[in-house]
């Protein structure tokens, strides 16, 4: 073997990979956020009363949880223009990863909802309380305290999948370190890099849902 490490080269480019950990982590954050609300909405739709709501609902969940993220990044990127809908490249990556992140948060939080007993929402109708005061109440919350450890594996998974934009140039980490390897040509330096920078980023994110989930999640349920 006669390949030298020389880690040193990338000294340079240190401030562009720290700007590619801050893009994931705001992309991340923004697919998450939107996601969440996005999952939200959609497993109320599964619960509707309305036919034509839950299909809806069914077909964007199947669609989205059984075709290749890199298929839907492209679907927005390169197919959505066809119908006169076009993004730049990190519009593209936010919507994509916004719908991805909404369509596997809504079973898990659809989940969280079948395991709330029925009677619950029966005693809240019954005190008087209203249908939106019903679910923030006495659904959503015990709700999410089951769920909660399963939505943060998804959105650690989120912040992985950000690296599959920069197919479509939209930039991140991916993104930058394959611009920093077509200016240095030592790839196995700077994926190694890379490799480390998001593994602190994902231990940084679980870390972090740990803590909401102790704070937040922790006490039993009245």
């Amino acid at each position: 073997m006669t390949y030298r490490f020389d880690f040193s080269v990338l000294l340079p480019y240190w401030e562009q990979l720290l700007r590619g950990c801050w893009l994931t982590v705001l992309l991340s954050a923004i697919a998450i956020t939107a996601g969440l609300t996005i999952g939200v909405l959609t497993a109320l739709a599964k619960q509707s009363r309305h036919a034509p709501v839950r299909l809806a609902a069914t077909c964007y969940i199947e669609t989205i949880r059984n075709t290749p993220f890199l298929v839907q990044v492209f679907f927005m990127y390169f197919g959505l223009p066809a119908l006169g809908l076009s993004f730049q490249p990190w519009s593209a990556a936010v919507l994509a990863l916004s719908l991805n992140c909404g369509a596997f948060s809504a079973e898990v939080i659809r989940g969280g909802i079948d395991a709330i007993p029925r009677g619950q929402t029966e005693a809240g109708t019954a005190l008087g309380l209203k249908p939106l005061q019903v679910f923030r109440f006495i659904i959503l919350k015990p709700a999410l305290r089951i769920i909660f450890p399963a939505l943060s594996g998804q959105f650690v998974l989120a912040l992985l999948t950000t690296s599959i934009v920069s197919s479509i140039s939209a930039e991140e980490l991916t993104s930058i370190a394959q611009s920093i390897d077509t200016l240095t040509f030592r790839s196995f330096e700077i994926y190694i890099v890379t490799t480390v920078l998001y593994l602190l980023m994902s231990l940084g994110f679980a870390t972090f849902f740990k803590a909401v989930n102790r704070v937040y999640f922790s006490y039993p349920v009245k």
